[in-house]
């Protein structure tokens, strides 16, 4: 594992969970209370055994900086050849953005040949899951291959979002498509697809040599999925590997937290008495950094019904329900639930003030938004919409962070 260079992808802009992504890359928005996205793709990295991680960033990302920076650098010793370097985009090509993910990685080549890596794993920065990367590296070894890429099973519905493979029985990928319209089934199994989880482990160098091919076309997207992967199929050991999860729970636990909905969902599901995500095993523990805080208080008990309770919930330390009720809601650090308010279902970023008798329901709450007294959120989903507030395709309502403004001035 010492000849393992990782490089995270997390420069995309995010777009579909705006306005959560207002001023932050994707990959830095909260999760569970706690954690950050990025913090399971890089926890993945330390329970593998993988010491030298490149995260490369792109858009917004000042917040994700400072994660790594306060949260994970000092995990690892740079004296000892281990590091996780956040690198931001070099422009070292006419000055551009990243045109895709494989022009995000050749614009870093330099970086990467310089740490001279035998095998070089390219993740997401942006997925909710655990995996042991290093039995994917062991059997790409095994197999003597130039790629590998970590195959999931998808519903149809779903697949159209992902490449999609079709493999031999040695698990060699003789088909790929990105994003088909039509997508391929796995065979024998009419209902479902293989579909890549932009998951790849590459022999280093193979990886520098397409890379620097593929950047002389001017008609790439320069892509791994779209232009590199159905270029080297036909010529190449290309293998797929079946997703292995590391999660002590029967079914395999994978989310894509692309979209506002799919974000309140895989929230929400951590609230269960026994969520598919297991956050408090010790097998494979989550990462994060977190603030020196106190532990978190409820106060009141009184037979007037002032009490403060909490239910099926997540609260984080720091937060006080002081006199107000939680029920199957996460609720961020420092936040603070005033007498007789109501949460519910809802997601609380860190330090979001719920005033006296506030009722808020079905909603993602940015933070240190203060939601004034007596305030109703998603009970009337017309008159949130009127005030400016995102309401989704499920009927979720997104307050946005208030740092510097009022939304309750609106409308």
């Amino acid at each position: 594992m010492k000849k393992v260079l990782a490089v995270v992808l997390a420069g995309g802009k995010g777009s579909r969970l705006e306005p959560l992504t207002r001023d932050r890359a994707k990959p830095a928005v909260s999760f569970g209370g706690i954690y950050r996205i990025v913090d399971f793709t890089l926890s993945n990295c330390l329970n593998s055994g993988i010491r030298k991680i490149l995260v490369l960033t792109q858009y917004k990302a000042m917040s994700l900086d400072r994660h790594i920076t306060a949260g994970w650098r000092h995990l690892l010793c740079r004296e000892l050849d281990e590091f996780i370097d956040v690198v931001p985009p070099q422009q070292r090509i006419d000055e551009q953005w990243y045109q895709g993910t494989a022009d995000a990685v050749y614009q870093n080549i330099y970086t990467l040949e310089k740490e001279r890596p035998e095998h070089v794993v390219i993740l997401a920065g942006d997925h909710i899951y655990k995996m042991d990367y290093s039995k994917m590296l062991a059997a790409h070894v095994e197999r003597k291959a130039d790629l590998t890429i970590a195959a999931l099973r998808v519903t149809l519905d779903e697949a159209s979002q992902f490449g999609v493979m079709q493999t031999d029985a040695q698990q060699r990928i003789i088909g790929f498509e990105e994003k088909p319209t039509d997508p391929k089934t796995i065979p024998g199994d009419q209902h479902h697809a293989l579909a890549s989880m932009g998951i790849y482990v590459f022999s280093a160098p193979f990886l520098f040599n397409q890379l620097c091919s593929d950047a002389t076309l001017k008609e790439s997207a320069h892509d791994f999925g779209r232009n590199i992967i159905p270029s080297i199929i036909d010529t190449h050991r290309v293998m797929a590997f079946p997703f292995c999860d590391e999660n002590s729970k029967q079914d395999a636990y994978w989310r894509d937290v692309g979209t506002l909905d799919a974000y309140y969902e895989a929230n929400i599901e951590l609230t269960g008495v026994d969520p598919l995500l297991n956050l408090y095993d010790d097998h494979w523990p989550v990462r994060t950094h977190q603030s020196n805080l106190p532990p978190p208080k409820f106060v009141f008990n009184e037979e007037s019904g002032r009490r403060g309770e909490a239910h099926d919930s997540i609260v984080a330390a720091g937060a006080i329900v002081s006199g107000g009720r939680v029920t199957g809601s996460i609720v961020g650090p420092k936040s603070r639930i005033e007498e007789h308010a109501e949460v519910t279902a809802s997601i609380l970023f860190r330090g979001v003030r719920v005033g006296k008798g506030a009722i808020v329901r079905r909603a993602i709450i940015d933070k240190y938004v203060h939601i004034p007294d007596g305030e109703k959120i998603g009970v009337d989903l017309e008159k949130d919409r009127r005030r400016g507030f995102m309401v989704t395709a499920k009927g979720v309502v997104v307050i946005p962070s208030t740092e510097g403004t009022e939304p309750f001035e609106q409308g």
